[in-house]
């Protein structure tokens, strides 16, 4: 398993080039549920925070059961971090985080009631990339099948954070 800085830098990069994750929380009835959400800070320190409607089935869900996970992907690369969630009374961080977007879901604004600050905090992470995007993947698989050699698609690895 790793556990080096370098490895900590490689998972900040790549979620900052992502915008949208998928937030997986267990339901009341043990399930797990997913569901899209769109990351408000692109610096990534071990927390990741989110908008949120209070009144939301996934702020429920982390009242009874604090364990979440978050999962980034792109054509050439996925993030799974897994960790805790809470949601945060913090007025100054929702204006921190507001944005034209947010209007969309929150039409009344920042000081709608209903808004609420979801943090979610990684204790890990695993991640894939593949450096060169699809042009580098064609060729890998291609390389893979003539050689009979198995495919090595990028670089990966496990992460504490």
């Amino acid at each position: 398993m790793a556990d080096t800085t370098d490895d900590r830098q490689k998972v900040a990069d790549l979620i900052k080039d992502f915008r949208f994750a998928m937030f997986t929380t267990r339901h009341a009835e043990g399930k797990l549920v997913s569901r899209p959400l769109t990351v408000q800070e692109t610096e990534f320190d071990g927390d990741l925070w989110f908008l949120v409607p209070k009144s939301s089935s996934p702020v429920a869900e982390i009242a009874a059961h604090h364990e979440a996970c978050v999962s980034l992907s792109s054509n050439d690369s996925w993030v799974s971090l897994s960790g805790t969630a809470q949601l945060v009374d913090d007025r100054s961080k929702i204006e921190q985080l507001w944005n034209p977007m947010v209007d969309a879901w929150f039409p009344n604004g920042p000081d709608d009631p209903d808004v609420g600050v979801l943090k979610f905090t990684a204790d890990s992470a695993e991640y894939w990339d593949t450096p060169g995007g699809k042009i580098a993947t064609v060729f890998s698989l291609v390389k893979s099948k003539v050689t009979g050699e198995r495919y090595d698609g990028g670089e990966s690895g496990t992460v504490e954070l």
